[in-house]
């Protein structure tokens, strides 16, 4: 298991100011680490793109079986990413961690970091349960394709099934969000239990609730453009958010947001 990283010596870091305009400086920093070492990040987002594809081809006509498989994928894509966290926080130090680093971080496995996964696994089986609910009794027709889905609920005369849709997918997303913002960074990089990050996530989003939503729309807006690309937007996406999680993380707890005793990262 890892325990708290030690940066490059810097007496007197300078903490950036975490303003709404926040975001766009994590992702600035995460294309940054993707093109300084684009090797593993560039495997993730490939291997999460052909996962993707093989997704549609499974699925295809079979609608509920395509919103749960692409549920899960984007909910536990987080955990599975966390390996480019780790390649990020190296490129702190000024080393330059190659996938052999990712692997052995698996290798470790976390019980931690597994635990997390299952959870995001069971919220995101959760929402497939209830949207299915919501339609079978609302929808004048049964959803069986992703065509009904079209049809009968995104250009159906009367919007109000389609707006409820998106309202209690977006209440369910809320709370997964919140839980998970900076929780899988605060495991890699501390020795705190899982309850203990989950609970930081949420002080996050209490403390910065303007900044994250502007850095979930940007996260949606990536995601969104990766899939309506036929998963090739995945391959870049997905790693450049994978390291820009990991300077969110810094921003923040260079702020001071998660209260943490002692040294981190040359931050007091």
């Amino acid at each position: 298991m890892l325990v708290a990283m030690n940066e490059p010596p810097t007496p007197h870091p300078t903490a950036h100011p975490i303003s709404v305009t926040a975001p766009l400086r994590w992702l600035a920093l995460g294309w940054q680490d993707l093109r300084t070492n684009p090797v593993p990040g560039l495997l993730h987002g490939l291997a999460a793109a052909l996962f993707g594809a093989g997704l549609l081809w499974f699925a295809d006509g079979h609608f509920w079986w395509l919103a749960g498989a692409f549920s899960g994928l984007v909910l536990v894509a987080p955990v599975v990413l966390v390996g480019l966290l780790l390649v990020s926080r190296h490129a702190q130090l000024g080393q330059r961690a190659q996938m052999g680093a990712v692997f052995k971080l698996w290798r470790e496995a976390d019980p931690r970091l597994v635990l997390f996964g299952v959870l995001l696994a069971l919220a995101g089986t959760a929402w497939v349960l209830l949207s299915a609910g919501l339609l079978a009794f609302w929808a004048p027709q049964p959803i069986g394709t992703l065509d009904d889905f079209v049809a009968h609920v995104l250009l159906a005369p009367n919007d109000g099934l389609f707006v409820g849709w998106v309202m209690l997918g977006a209440l369910l997303a809320a709370p997964v969000f919140a839980s998970s913002v900076v929780t899988l960074p605060l495991l890699l990089d501390t020795e705190q239990p899982l309850p203990v990050a989950v609970g930081h996530s949420w002080r996050v989003v209490a403390q910065y609730p303007v900044v994250m939503v502007l850095w979930a729309l940007l996260i949606a807006l990536l995601v969104g453009v990766g899939l309506l690309t036929g998963m090739l937007g995945l391959i870049v996406a997905l790693p450049w958010l994978g390291h820009a999680s990991w300077h969110a993380y810094v921003d923040l707890k260079r702020a001071g947001t998660f209260g943490l005793p002692g040294s981190w990262g040359g931050v007091q």
